[in-house]
Formats: C-alpha cells, sequence, structure tokens
C-alpha cells in the first residue's frame, strides 16, 4: 500500500465502502492510531474530531465494520476502506450516510438482496430456501440455475410471439438473477468479483 500522507494534524479522510454492493457508506478520518488498531483488529476505528478521541465503529450501536481492504489513492492523502457491516452505517439507522437526489439508475441487483443471500449462506438458516439450494452445493444450484434461464427464453419467446406478457420475461429473469447470486455465494464468490472483471473488460 502507498505511504499514507496524514494533514498537519495528524488526520487523513477514510471512504469506506461496502464491498459486497460498492455503495459508498460514510467518510470519517483516521490518525495514525485509529489506522493501527484498524488494521490489527480487522474493524474499522476511526478519529472523533469533536470528541477527540478514537472511536470503534458500532462500539455502542453493535453495528461494526469487518474491514476486508485499506488502500490509498494516488497521492496517499485518502484512504479507501471496504468493508462488511453488521448493521447501519449512520446515526440516522440509513445504511447510508449519502442520499443520492435526483433519478437513480436502476440497480440489477438490489443493494439488500445480496446481504441476505451472504447471510443464508454463511448461517444456513433452518426452513430457508436459500440455505436448502445452497445444501445441495454447485450441482444443485447450477441445475435450478439452468432451468431458470429456459425460463427467461421461453417467457421472451411468448413474448415476441404476442403471446405472452413483458412482465413475465422480468419475472422470469429476476428468477434467473436471484439464482446466480445463490451459485456466486455456493463458490465463494460476490457481486463484487463480477463487478470487477466488467470494470476490467470495459476500461
Amino acid at each position: 500500500m502507498t505511504g499514507v500522507r496524514f494533514d498537519q494534524d495528524g488526520l487523513v479522510p477514510g471512504i469506506v465502502q461496502d464491498i459486497r454492493t460498492g455503495r459508498v457508506l460514510m467518510v470519517a478520518y483516521l490518525n495514525e492510531e485509529s489506522l493501527s488498531l484498524t488494521r490489527e483488529s480487522g474493524e474499522a476505528h476511526f478519529w472523533s474530531r469533536s470528541r477527540q478521541e478514537i472511536w470503534r465503529k458500532g462500539a455502542t450501536s453493535g453495528n461494526t465494520m469487518a474491514v476486508r481492504s485499506i488502500g490509498t489513492d494516488c497521492d496517499g492523502d485518502a484512504l479507501l476502506i471496504q468493508v462488511v457491516p453488521a448493521g447501519p452505517a449512520c446515526h440516522t439507522g440509513a445504511e447510508s450516510c449519502f442520499e443520492v437526489s435526483g433519478e437513480v439508475p436502476e440497480m440489477l441487483v438490489p443493494l439488500d438482496l445480496w446481504p441476505v443471500i451472504a447471510a443464508r449462506a454463511a448461517d444456513r438458516p433452518e426452513g430457508s430456501y436459500t440455505a436448502s439450494l445452497l445444501e445441495g452445493g454447485v450441482d444443485a444450484v447450477g441445475r435450478k440455475l439452468t432451468e431458470e434461464a429456459t425460463e427467461v427464453l421461453l417467457a421472451a419467446k411468448d413474448h415476441a410471439a404476442g403471446t405472452g406478457p413483458a412482465d413475465r420475461v422480468a419475472e422470469e429473469a429476476a428468477d434467473l438473477v436471484y439464482h446466480l447470486l445463490v451459485l456466486l455465494a455456493e463458490r465463494g464468490l460476490s457481486p463484487a468479483d463480477v463487478a470487477a472483471v466488467l470494470r476490467n473488460r470495459f476500461r
């Protein structure tokens, strides 16, 4: 990692990003000690400029952040901290401290879908359809994924022939996306891995 350049107050801004969705969650400051604590503990620690003390994210709320990577920008005067949050990042209870105004592009993977699938993969709760799929391994998930892909094609063909509604194409596509995400979870991957490949291809 490039050397970190702290400012005259001994601080560096940290941009906190959910590694699973790519969403920016918050911006906070770190000093040398809080950065060391973050690296050593694997949980996000910051410096409070108002209280003039180090604070561990989630120490009182329980909304901790497990740190997966820390990088610097090209000048070394800002950090990108990629995390898996255990709850809302904002003190208001919102998932992110940032609200986007105006028209927001639709995302293929809703921000709240992947964390649920990832949690099912980790906990395997009884009665969960996702967990039952995962218990069958890659073959079971793969068979279901192939089935859903066929359903998308059939729905699209029906729509093209004027015998089926466009809504059914969207519904079958949603089922396909869901089962694709389950397959990623079964293989220990995430949408972030797919996004990284697409970024490299279309850079």
